[in-house]
């Protein structure tokens, strides 16, 4: 069997505990190097995990290895350019979301791999729990009918992280909003196939973050502090549909809200985490589905069903590079509408 080459670019945290034991668990492809901007530490991260080659210059691990797959696990700033070599050079490219910085740069990575007759998806990993698979296919059968009004959560209460870049506004492109709201609006969007956006509204604070230098996850500098710790938006739907995203790293609330989705349909409605679909009866909550937790890696899937595609199978479940500018596009619409106090029309 020819395996797949793969290279990991950026040998962190992400990459260490997400995507290359993922691509270890194949047979069908072979991490062959890693790049990190630190020589010191791309030899230790190689040495580690047995890879055979490490590198500090992404055009030489091109020039040099040819990877038929390319995973990009750097800091958001950083997307663009190490995704869009990679597809120069002939590569499928999986990238950590966010797609990148600006919407501009996710559209020209989606216009780059098509041309090119590439896979390009970015580890939107909520698509593949289990529970937006099911939930997925019953909006699809129309249980809960037409869906007006959609609320995604993702609010920390003490959450501004203590590690990496996060409050790095250069680095990192914003908060909460772009690290965790990112998740549920593509989850969102994705179980309704992706309807057309008429415009967006949003507020965004910087309330706790600057004032306070230890929460749940760790410590932080104040003075260092350059992202929003919560950002509230409505996103206005060509269709007449509304949907609310919620995000926080920092909230006077009394505790974690979580990664959530709500629905309400004229139908019914539905939670997707857990994942329960619901009625009304005479004025009684009606139970119409119910799906405990299940032990599963959406991780691990995303990242196989990206391989599988890379191989010639079909997958609409992978985030593509389409789909990916389309969330860029949103995310950048609300920090664009927070920062001028106005609506941006799509």
């Amino acid at each position: 069997m020819n395996k797949k080459k793969v290279a990991i670019i950026g040998g962190g945290q992400v990459a260490e505990k997400n995507h290359l034991p993922s691509y270890r668990e194949r047979e069908d492809v072979e991490v062959v190097a890693v790049l990190n901007q630190s020589e010191s530490n791309a030899r230790a991260f190689a040495k580690r995990h047995t890879i055979p080659q490490s590198y500090t210059d992404l055009k030489e691990l091109l020039t040099v290895e040819k990877p038929d797959i390319v995973s990009v696990c750097t800091p958001n700033k950083y997307h663009y350019q190490h995704v869009m070599e990679a597809l120069y050079s002939g590569s499928h490219v999986f990238c950590e979301k966010p797609p990148s910085i600006a919407a501009a740069e996710a559209k020209e990575m989606n216009e780059l791999a098509r041309s090119r007759d590439l896979v390009l998806g970015y580890n939107f990993q909520h698509r593949f729990s289990e529970e937006t698979v099911i939930l997925r296919n019953k909006v699809r059968e129309g249980v809960l009918g037409e869906i007006y009004h959609t609320k995604a959560s993702a609010l920390r209460r003490s959450g501004v992280p203590g590690w990496g870049n996060f409050i790095n506004k250069d680095l990192q492109g914003g908060g909460p909003l772009i690290d965790l709201g990112i998740h549920m609006l593509d989850s969102a969007f994705f179980i309704m196939d992706f309807p057309e956006v008429k415009k967006v509204t949003a507020k965004m604070f910087q309330k706790i973050g600057p004032y306070k230098s230890e929460g749940s996850f760790g410590k932080w500098n104040p003075e260092e502090y350059e992202v929003e710790d919560s950002l509230f938006g409505f996103i206005e739907l060509t269709n007449g549909g509304l949907i609310q995203i919620d995000t926080s790293f920092a909230l006077h609330i009394q505790k974690d809200k979580k990664m959530n989705i709500e629905f309400c349909g004229d139908k019914a409605g539905a939670t997707l985490y857990p994942l329960e679909i619901y009625s009304d009866h005479k004025g009684k909550l009606a139970p119409l589905y119910e799906q405990k937790a299940i032990d599963i890696n959406p991780e691990k899937r995303s990242i196989h069903s990206f391989i599988n595609k890379c191989l010639g199978e079909h997958d609409e479940w992978v985030a593509n590079g389409e789909e990916g500018y389309k969330i860029q596009k949103l995310v950048e619409s609300l920090y664009r509408s927070a920062e001028i106090g106005e609506s941006v029309y799509l």
